[in-house]
Protein backbone atom coordinates (compact mmCIF):
# COMPACT_ATOMS: atom_id res chain seq x y z
CA UNK A 1 0.00 0.00 0.00
CA UNK A 2 3.00 2.32 -0.02
CA UNK A 3 3.68 3.14 -3.62
CA UNK A 4 0.47 4.10 -5.37
CA UNK A 5 -1.78 5.94 -2.99
CA UNK A 6 -5.40 6.66 -3.55
CA UNK A 7 -5.97 10.27 -4.80
CA UNK A 8 -8.82 12.74 -5.55
CA UNK A 9 -9.86 15.64 -7.87
CA UNK A 10 -12.36 17.98 -6.27
CA UNK A 11 -11.89 21.28 -8.10
CA UNK A 12 -13.02 23.43 -5.19
CA UNK A 13 -9.93 25.54 -4.48
CA UNK A 14 -7.29 25.44 -7.15
CA UNK A 15 -4.15 27.25 -6.15
CA UNK A 16 -2.18 29.03 -8.89
CA UNK A 17 0.33 27.17 -10.98
CA UNK A 18 3.37 27.85 -8.89
CA UNK A 19 5.71 27.32 -11.78
CA UNK A 20 4.88 30.92 -12.66
CA UNK A 21 3.87 32.29 -9.23
CA UNK A 22 6.49 32.57 -6.45
CA UNK A 23 5.89 30.13 -3.61
CA UNK A 24 5.90 32.94 -1.09
CA UNK A 25 2.81 34.38 -2.73
CA UNK A 26 0.73 31.44 -1.49
CA UNK A 27 0.41 32.77 2.03
CA UNK A 28 -3.02 34.19 1.23
CA UNK A 29 -4.51 37.59 2.03
CA UNK A 30 -3.11 39.27 5.11
CA UNK A 31 -6.61 39.99 6.34
CA UNK A 32 -5.93 39.37 10.01
CA UNK A 33 -8.81 36.90 10.14
CA UNK A 34 -7.46 35.34 13.33
CA UNK A 35 -7.61 38.67 15.12
CA UNK A 36 -6.92 39.10 18.79
CA UNK A 37 -9.65 40.49 21.03
CA UNK A 38 -8.10 41.94 24.11
CA UNK A 39 -9.68 42.98 27.37
CA UNK A 40 -12.94 41.06 26.99
CA UNK A 41 -12.06 38.42 29.58
CA UNK A 42 -15.10 36.36 28.54
CA UNK A 43 -13.62 33.76 26.19
CA UNK A 44 -13.18 30.21 27.59
CA UNK A 45 -9.56 29.43 28.31
CA UNK A 46 -7.40 26.79 26.66
CA UNK A 47 -5.29 25.47 29.50
CA UNK A 48 -1.63 24.51 29.16
CA UNK A 49 0.14 22.48 31.84
CA UNK A 50 3.72 23.61 31.30
CA UNK A 51 5.16 21.43 34.05
CA UNK A 52 3.54 18.30 32.60
CA UNK A 53 5.65 17.31 29.62
CA UNK A 54 4.74 14.42 27.35
CA UNK A 55 6.67 12.96 24.41
CA UNK A 56 9.83 14.39 22.89
CA UNK A 57 9.50 15.29 19.20
CA UNK A 58 11.95 13.89 16.64
CA UNK A 59 10.52 15.82 13.71
CA UNK A 60 8.28 15.79 10.65
CA UNK A 61 9.17 14.29 7.31
CA UNK A 62 8.28 12.99 3.87
CA UNK A 63 9.56 10.66 1.16
CA UNK A 64 10.36 10.78 -2.53
CA UNK A 65 11.01 7.06 -2.95
CA UNK A 66 10.12 5.20 -6.16
CA UNK A 67 12.02 7.76 -8.25
CA UNK A 68 9.61 10.63 -7.65
CA UNK A 69 12.52 13.09 -7.65
CA UNK A 70 12.96 12.47 -11.35
CA UNK A 71 9.68 14.34 -11.83
CA UNK A 72 10.95 17.30 -9.83
CA UNK A 73 14.29 17.46 -11.59
CA UNK A 74 12.58 17.59 -14.97
CA UNK A 75 11.08 20.97 -14.03
CA UNK A 76 12.84 24.32 -14.62
CA UNK A 77 15.51 25.13 -12.05
CA UNK A 78 13.39 27.93 -10.57
CA UNK A 79 10.49 25.54 -9.99
CA UNK A 80 12.80 22.98 -8.41
CA UNK A 81 13.95 25.60 -5.91
CA UNK A 82 10.38 26.65 -5.15
CA UNK A 83 9.43 23.05 -4.42
CA UNK A 84 12.49 22.54 -2.21
CA UNK A 85 11.52 25.69 -0.31
CA UNK A 86 7.96 24.41 0.10
CA UNK A 87 9.21 21.16 1.59
CA UNK A 88 12.24 22.26 3.54
CA UNK A 89 12.37 25.99 4.24
CA UNK A 90 11.39 26.91 7.83
CA UNK A 91 10.35 30.38 6.65
CA UNK A 92 8.76 29.81 3.23
CA UNK A 93 7.40 26.29 3.53
CA UNK A 94 7.01 23.31 5.83
CA UNK A 95 10.53 23.14 7.24
CA UNK A 96 10.44 19.33 7.21
CA UNK A 97 13.25 17.72 9.17
CA UNK A 98 13.12 13.99 8.31
CA UNK A 99 13.74 12.49 4.87
CA UNK A 100 12.68 8.90 4.33
CA UNK A 101 14.74 7.16 1.65
CA UNK A 102 13.68 4.05 -0.25
CA UNK A 103 16.30 1.28 -0.42
CA UNK A 104 15.97 -0.33 -3.84
CA UNK A 105 15.62 -4.03 -4.58
CA UNK A 106 14.92 -4.20 -8.32
CA UNK A 107 17.51 -5.68 -10.70
CA UNK A 108 16.81 -2.80 -13.06
CA UNK A 109 15.83 0.83 -12.76
CA UNK A 110 13.58 0.70 -15.77
CA UNK A 111 10.72 1.36 -16.17
CA UNK A 112 9.88 4.33 -13.98
CA UNK A 113 8.68 3.36 -10.48
CA UNK A 114 11.32 0.71 -9.85
CA UNK A 115 14.06 1.36 -7.29
CA UNK A 116 17.38 -0.15 -8.35
CA UNK A 117 19.23 -2.59 -6.13
CA UNK A 118 22.82 -1.88 -5.08
CA UNK A 119 23.46 -5.58 -5.80
CA UNK A 120 21.22 -6.41 -8.75
CA UNK A 121 22.81 -9.80 -9.46
CA UNK A 122 23.23 -12.76 -7.13
CA UNK A 123 26.95 -12.69 -6.21
CA UNK A 124 26.97 -16.47 -6.07
CA UNK A 125 25.21 -17.21 -2.82
CA UNK A 126 24.86 -15.75 0.66
CA UNK A 127 28.47 -16.48 1.58
CA UNK A 128 30.03 -15.22 -1.67
CA UNK A 129 31.89 -11.90 -1.71
CA UNK A 130 29.32 -9.16 -2.41
CA UNK A 131 29.22 -7.34 -5.74
CA UNK A 132 27.78 -3.96 -4.88
CA UNK A 133 27.26 -1.18 -7.41
CA UNK A 134 26.50 2.49 -6.84
CA UNK A 135 25.45 5.09 -9.40
CA UNK A 136 25.66 8.09 -7.08
CA UNK A 137 22.08 9.10 -7.91
CA UNK A 138 19.76 6.45 -6.43
CA UNK A 139 16.72 7.50 -8.42
CA UNK A 140 17.23 11.17 -7.58
CA UNK A 141 17.30 10.56 -3.83
CA UNK A 142 20.96 11.55 -3.44
CA UNK A 143 20.21 14.95 -4.99
CA UNK A 144 17.32 15.50 -2.60
CA UNK A 145 19.28 14.29 0.42
CA UNK A 146 22.07 16.74 -0.32
CA UNK A 147 19.58 19.57 -0.74
CA UNK A 148 17.81 18.58 2.48
CA UNK A 149 21.13 18.65 4.34
CA UNK A 150 21.73 22.19 3.06
CA UNK A 151 18.39 23.21 4.55
CA UNK A 152 19.45 21.74 7.89
CA UNK A 153 17.92 18.25 7.82
CA UNK A 154 19.85 15.85 10.05
CA UNK A 155 17.52 12.84 10.21
CA UNK A 156 17.71 10.46 7.24
CA UNK A 157 15.62 7.29 7.50
CA UNK A 158 16.53 4.64 4.93
CA UNK A 159 13.92 1.91 4.60
CA UNK A 160 13.71 -1.20 2.42
CA UNK A 161 10.48 -2.44 0.86
CA UNK A 162 12.08 -5.80 -0.03
CA UNK A 163 15.32 -7.69 -0.34
CA UNK A 164 16.52 -8.51 -3.89
CA UNK A 165 14.58 -11.41 -5.39
CA UNK A 166 17.45 -13.89 -5.20
CA UNK A 167 17.40 -13.55 -1.41
CA UNK A 168 13.71 -14.55 -1.19
CA UNK A 169 11.68 -17.70 -1.44
CA UNK A 170 9.60 -16.39 -4.37
CA UNK A 171 12.59 -15.30 -6.46
CA UNK A 172 11.23 -11.77 -6.93
CA UNK A 173 11.42 -8.49 -5.06
CA UNK A 174 7.69 -8.06 -5.78
CA UNK A 175 4.55 -9.91 -4.71
CA UNK A 176 5.52 -10.59 -1.12
CA UNK A 177 7.60 -13.66 -0.44
CA UNK A 178 9.91 -14.12 2.52
CA UNK A 179 13.60 -13.67 3.19
CA UNK A 180 15.44 -17.00 3.00
CA UNK A 181 17.09 -17.80 6.36
CA UNK A 182 20.50 -18.36 4.81
CA UNK A 183 20.48 -14.81 3.37
CA UNK A 184 19.76 -12.97 6.63
CA UNK A 185 23.36 -11.92 7.36
CA UNK A 186 23.98 -10.95 3.73
CA UNK A 187 20.78 -8.87 3.72
CA UNK A 188 21.85 -7.07 6.90
CA UNK A 189 25.21 -6.27 5.29
CA UNK A 190 23.39 -5.12 2.15
CA UNK A 191 21.29 -2.63 4.09
CA UNK A 192 24.26 -1.20 5.94
CA UNK A 193 26.23 -0.94 2.70
CA UNK A 194 23.46 1.26 1.32
CA UNK A 195 24.01 3.61 4.23
CA UNK A 196 27.76 3.53 3.60
CA UNK A 197 27.20 4.63 0.01
CA UNK A 198 25.24 7.62 1.32
CA UNK A 199 28.08 8.38 3.74
CA UNK A 200 30.34 8.53 0.71
CA UNK A 201 28.00 11.21 -0.67
CA UNK A 202 28.23 13.21 2.55
CA UNK A 203 24.87 12.05 3.97
CA UNK A 204 24.70 10.26 7.31
CA UNK A 205 21.85 7.76 7.41
CA UNK A 206 20.69 7.92 11.02
CA UNK A 207 17.86 5.36 10.99
CA UNK A 208 17.61 2.10 9.09
CA UNK A 209 14.56 -0.06 8.38
CA UNK A 210 14.59 -3.52 6.82
CA UNK A 211 10.90 -3.90 6.02
CA UNK A 212 7.91 -1.88 4.88
CA UNK A 213 4.38 -3.12 5.46
CA UNK A 214 5.50 -6.69 6.17
CA UNK A 215 1.89 -7.61 6.82
CA UNK A 216 0.89 -7.05 3.15
CA UNK A 217 1.56 -8.69 -0.20
CA UNK A 218 1.40 -6.23 -3.10
CA UNK A 219 2.35 -6.28 -6.77
CA UNK A 220 5.36 -4.01 -6.34
CA UNK A 221 8.37 -4.33 -4.02
CA UNK A 222 7.22 -6.13 -0.88
CA UNK A 223 8.37 -8.82 1.52
CA UNK A 224 6.58 -10.60 4.36
CA UNK A 225 7.72 -10.93 7.96
CA UNK A 226 5.65 -12.22 10.84
CA UNK A 227 6.15 -10.35 14.12
CA UNK A 228 8.31 -13.22 15.40
CA UNK A 229 10.40 -13.27 12.20
CA UNK A 230 10.91 -9.52 12.39
CA UNK A 231 12.11 -9.78 15.99
CA UNK A 232 14.53 -12.52 14.98
CA UNK A 233 15.94 -10.51 12.08
CA UNK A 234 16.44 -7.47 14.32
CA UNK A 235 18.95 -9.56 16.26
CA UNK A 236 20.94 -10.06 13.04
CA UNK A 237 20.74 -6.49 11.75
CA UNK A 238 21.14 -4.70 15.08
CA UNK A 239 24.83 -5.45 15.74
CA UNK A 240 25.79 -4.79 12.09
CA UNK A 241 23.99 -1.44 12.09
CA UNK A 242 25.40 -0.48 15.50
CA UNK A 243 28.97 -0.97 14.27
CA UNK A 244 28.16 1.53 11.53
CA UNK A 245 26.63 3.98 14.02
CA UNK A 246 23.08 3.54 12.72
CA UNK A 247 19.87 3.05 14.71
CA UNK A 248 17.35 0.37 13.70
CA UNK A 249 13.68 1.22 13.12
CA UNK A 250 10.90 -1.35 12.83
CA UNK A 251 8.52 -2.34 11.32
CA UNK A 252 6.35 0.07 9.26
CA UNK A 253 3.31 -2.21 9.39
CA UNK A 254 0.42 -1.15 7.17
CA UNK A 255 -1.94 -0.68 10.12
CA UNK A 256 -1.44 0.72 13.60
CA UNK A 257 -3.07 -2.31 15.22
CA UNK A 258 -0.84 -4.54 13.11
CA UNK A 259 2.26 -2.60 14.16
CA UNK A 260 1.25 -3.12 17.77
CA UNK A 261 1.84 -6.86 17.29
CA UNK A 262 5.32 -6.27 15.85
CA UNK A 263 6.18 -3.95 18.73
CA UNK A 264 4.91 -6.52 21.24
CA UNK A 265 7.09 -9.23 19.70
CA UNK A 266 10.19 -7.04 19.83
CA UNK A 267 9.52 -5.84 23.37
CA UNK A 268 9.00 -9.44 24.53
CA UNK A 269 12.48 -10.43 23.32
CA UNK A 270 15.17 -8.74 25.44
CA UNK A 271 17.81 -9.08 22.71
CA UNK A 272 15.60 -7.72 19.93
CA UNK A 273 14.39 -4.94 22.20
CA UNK A 274 17.97 -3.84 22.73
CA UNK A 275 18.47 -3.11 19.04
CA UNK A 276 15.25 -1.32 18.02
CA UNK A 277 15.55 2.41 18.71
CA UNK A 278 12.31 3.54 17.05
CA UNK A 279 9.01 1.75 16.44
CA UNK A 280 7.36 2.80 13.18
CA UNK A 281 3.84 2.18 11.88
CA UNK A 282 1.34 3.25 9.23
CA UNK A 283 -2.38 3.90 9.73
CA UNK A 284 -3.71 2.63 6.38
CA UNK A 285 -5.23 -0.71 7.40
CA UNK A 286 -6.17 0.45 10.90
CA UNK A 287 -6.02 3.97 12.36
CA UNK A 288 -3.90 5.34 15.16
CA UNK A 289 -5.97 4.29 18.17
CA UNK A 290 -3.50 4.44 21.04
CA UNK A 291 0.20 4.37 21.88
CA UNK A 292 2.36 1.47 20.75
CA UNK A 293 3.38 -0.78 23.67
CA UNK A 294 6.92 0.53 24.14
CA UNK A 295 8.76 3.26 25.97
CA UNK A 296 10.95 3.86 22.91
CA UNK A 297 10.13 6.67 20.44
CA UNK A 298 7.39 5.85 17.94
CA UNK A 299 6.81 7.36 14.52
CA UNK A 300 3.82 7.54 12.26
CA UNK A 301 6.23 6.78 9.44
CA UNK A 302 3.98 6.89 6.37
CA UNK A 303 0.50 8.05 5.51
CA UNK A 304 -1.46 9.93 2.90
CA UNK A 305 -5.25 9.98 2.76
CA UNK A 306 -7.38 7.76 0.54
CA UNK A 307 -8.95 9.10 -2.64
CA UNK A 308 -8.96 8.70 -6.40
CA UNK A 309 -8.44 12.24 -7.75
CA UNK A 310 -6.08 15.16 -7.15
CA UNK A 311 -7.46 17.43 -4.43
CA UNK A 312 -6.24 20.92 -3.53
CA UNK A 313 -9.06 21.81 -1.13
CA UNK A 314 -8.75 22.70 2.53
CA UNK A 315 -12.13 21.38 3.66
CA UNK A 316 -14.55 19.80 1.21
CA UNK A 317 -15.72 16.81 3.25
CA UNK A 318 -13.85 14.36 1.03
CA UNK A 319 -11.61 12.99 3.75
CA UNK A 320 -8.44 13.68 1.79
CA UNK A 321 -8.30 17.45 1.96
CA UNK A 322 -6.04 19.60 4.10
CA UNK A 323 -8.37 19.56 7.09
CA UNK A 324 -8.33 15.75 7.14
CA UNK A 325 -4.53 15.80 7.24
CA UNK A 326 -4.55 18.30 10.12
CA UNK A 327 -6.91 16.07 12.09
CA UNK A 328 -4.76 13.02 11.45
CA UNK A 329 -1.64 14.86 12.65
CA UNK A 330 -3.46 15.92 15.82
CA UNK A 331 -4.64 12.36 16.50
CA UNK A 332 -1.18 10.91 15.88
CA UNK A 333 0.30 13.10 18.61
CA UNK A 334 -2.54 13.00 21.12
CA UNK A 335 -3.97 9.50 20.65
CA UNK A 336 -0.86 7.72 19.40
CA UNK A 337 1.73 9.62 21.41
CA UNK A 338 4.10 9.65 18.43
CA UNK A 339 7.45 11.39 18.42
CA UNK A 340 7.77 11.63 14.63
CA UNK A 341 5.34 12.23 11.79
CA UNK A 342 6.34 11.29 8.24
CA UNK A 343 3.94 12.00 5.38
CA UNK A 344 4.15 9.95 2.19
CA UNK A 345 5.05 11.64 -1.10
CA UNK A 346 6.19 15.22 -1.16
CA UNK A 347 5.38 15.32 -4.87
CA UNK A 348 4.17 12.96 -7.54
CA UNK A 349 2.03 13.03 -10.68
CA UNK A 350 -1.53 12.36 -11.72
CA UNK A 351 -4.03 11.57 -8.98
CA UNK A 352 -1.46 11.78 -6.20
CA UNK A 353 -2.46 12.27 -2.58
CA UNK A 354 0.94 13.83 -2.05
CA UNK A 355 1.50 17.45 -1.20
CA UNK A 356 2.41 18.60 -4.70
CA UNK A 357 1.25 17.48 -8.14
CA UNK A 358 3.67 17.70 -11.06
CA UNK A 359 2.34 18.07 -14.60
CA UNK A 360 4.99 16.66 -16.92
CA UNK A 361 3.22 17.88 -20.06
CA UNK A 362 3.36 21.54 -19.04
CA UNK A 363 6.40 21.42 -16.72
CA UNK A 364 4.38 23.03 -13.95
CA UNK A 365 3.25 22.05 -10.49
CA UNK A 366 0.34 22.62 -8.13
CA UNK A 367 0.17 22.64 -4.34
CA UNK A 368 -2.50 20.99 -2.20
CA UNK A 369 -3.69 22.42 1.09
CA UNK A 370 -2.35 19.18 2.54
CA UNK A 371 1.09 20.77 2.44
CA UNK A 372 -0.05 23.77 4.47
CA UNK A 373 -1.85 21.54 6.99
CA UNK A 374 1.46 19.79 7.63
CA UNK A 375 3.46 23.03 7.51
CA UNK A 376 1.29 24.58 10.24
CA UNK A 377 2.84 22.01 12.58
CA UNK A 378 6.22 21.17 11.09
CA UNK A 379 7.47 24.72 10.47
CA UNK A 380 7.15 25.67 14.13
CA UNK A 381 7.53 22.42 16.11
CA UNK A 382 11.20 21.61 15.77
CA UNK A 383 13.24 18.48 16.53
CA UNK A 384 13.92 18.29 20.24
CA UNK A 385 10.63 19.93 21.24
CA UNK A 386 8.46 18.39 23.93
CA UNK A 387 4.68 18.19 23.92
CA UNK A 388 2.89 19.90 26.79
CA UNK A 389 -0.38 18.76 28.28
CA UNK A 390 -3.23 20.96 27.04
CA UNK A 391 -7.00 20.93 27.10
CA UNK A 392 -9.79 23.08 25.68
CA UNK A 393 -13.16 23.74 27.34
CA UNK A 394 -14.92 23.58 23.97
CA UNK A 395 -15.04 20.01 22.57
CA UNK A 396 -15.00 21.45 19.04
CA UNK A 397 -11.39 22.55 19.60
CA UNK A 398 -8.56 20.07 19.19
CA UNK A 399 -5.49 21.49 20.90
CA UNK A 400 -1.85 20.47 21.14
CA UNK A 401 0.99 22.47 22.67
CA UNK A 402 4.76 22.19 22.40
CA UNK A 403 7.89 23.78 23.84
CA UNK A 404 10.92 23.93 21.58
CA UNK A 405 14.48 23.50 22.78
CA UNK A 406 15.04 27.25 22.36
CA UNK A 407 12.18 27.97 24.78
CA UNK A 408 9.66 29.10 22.17
CA UNK A 409 6.13 27.84 22.62
CA UNK A 410 3.70 26.57 19.98
CA UNK A 411 -0.04 26.05 20.45
CA UNK A 412 -2.01 24.35 17.65
CA UNK A 413 -5.78 24.90 17.70
CA UNK A 414 -7.96 23.04 15.21
CA UNK A 415 -11.52 24.37 15.20
CA UNK A 416 -13.69 21.51 13.96
CA UNK A 417 -16.92 23.50 14.37
CA UNK A 418 -18.75 25.06 11.43
CA UNK A 419 -19.05 28.29 13.41
CA UNK A 420 -16.58 30.84 14.74
CA UNK A 421 -15.27 30.08 18.23
CA UNK A 422 -13.73 32.52 20.71
CA UNK A 423 -11.04 31.28 23.07
CA UNK A 424 -8.25 32.52 25.31
CA UNK A 425 -4.85 30.90 25.72
CA UNK A 426 -2.36 31.99 28.37
CA UNK A 427 1.05 31.64 26.79
CA UNK A 428 4.52 32.15 28.18
CA UNK A 429 5.73 35.77 28.11
CA UNK A 430 7.05 36.93 24.77
CA UNK A 431 6.09 38.19 21.36
CA UNK A 432 3.27 36.11 19.94
CA UNK A 433 2.14 35.59 16.36
CA UNK A 434 -0.94 33.75 15.16
CA UNK A 435 -0.83 31.86 11.85
CA UNK A 436 -4.14 30.99 10.19
CA UNK A 437 -4.71 28.13 7.76
CA UNK A 438 -8.14 27.63 6.20
CA UNK A 439 -9.74 27.82 2.77
CA UNK A 440 -8.56 31.38 2.13
CA UNK A 441 -5.32 31.40 4.14
CA UNK A 442 -2.07 29.44 4.22
CA UNK A 443 -0.14 30.32 7.38
CA UNK A 444 -1.29 33.94 7.27
CA UNK A 445 0.51 35.76 10.09
CA UNK A 446 -1.13 38.15 12.56
CA UNK A 447 0.96 39.61 15.43
CA UNK A 448 -0.82 39.36 18.79
CA UNK A 449 -0.59 42.39 21.08
CA UNK A 450 1.14 42.42 24.43
CA UNK A 451 4.06 40.50 25.83
CA UNK A 452 2.35 38.45 28.53
CA UNK A 453 -1.02 37.29 29.83
CA UNK A 454 -3.97 35.71 28.11
CA UNK A 455 -4.22 35.86 24.34
CA UNK A 456 -7.82 36.27 23.17
CA UNK A 457 -8.45 34.66 19.80
CA UNK A 458 -11.29 34.40 17.33
CA UNK A 459 -11.02 31.01 15.61
CA UNK A 460 -12.74 30.89 12.23
CA UNK A 461 -14.89 27.86 11.41
CA UNK A 462 -13.07 24.73 10.20
CA UNK A 463 -9.65 26.34 10.62
CA UNK A 464 -6.21 25.64 12.05
CA UNK A 465 -4.61 28.38 14.14
CA UNK A 466 -0.98 28.15 15.17
CA UNK A 467 0.11 30.47 17.98
CA UNK A 468 3.87 30.91 18.29
CA UNK A 469 5.48 32.73 21.22
CA UNK A 470 9.19 33.57 21.06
Amino acid sequence: MSRRRRTVLVPILLLPLLGSVPAAAQAGPEAGTTAARTGSGTAPEIRLERHRTLQRIDGFGFSQAFRRNELVRALPASSQREILDLWLSPTKGAGLSILRLGIGSSPTGSPYDLMSSIQPVDPGGPDAPPKYVWDGDDGGQVWLAKEAKRYGVKRFYADAWSAPGYMKDNGSDSNGGSLLPEWRKAYANYLVQYAKFYAREGIRVTDLGFTNEPDLTVSYASMRFTPAEAADFVKVLGPVAARAGIKVACCDAAGWAQQREYTKAIEADPIARRWVATHTGHPYVSPVDGPLPTDRPTWMSEWSPNGDTWNEAWDDGSGYDGFAVAQQIHDSFTVGGVSGYVFWFGASRGTTRGMIQIDQATSTYRVAKRLWALAAYSRFIRPGAVRLAAEAPDPALKVTAFRNADGSEVVEILNTATTEVSAKVTTRPGRATSYLTDTAHSLTATPLPGLRGGRDLVLPPRSLTTVVVR
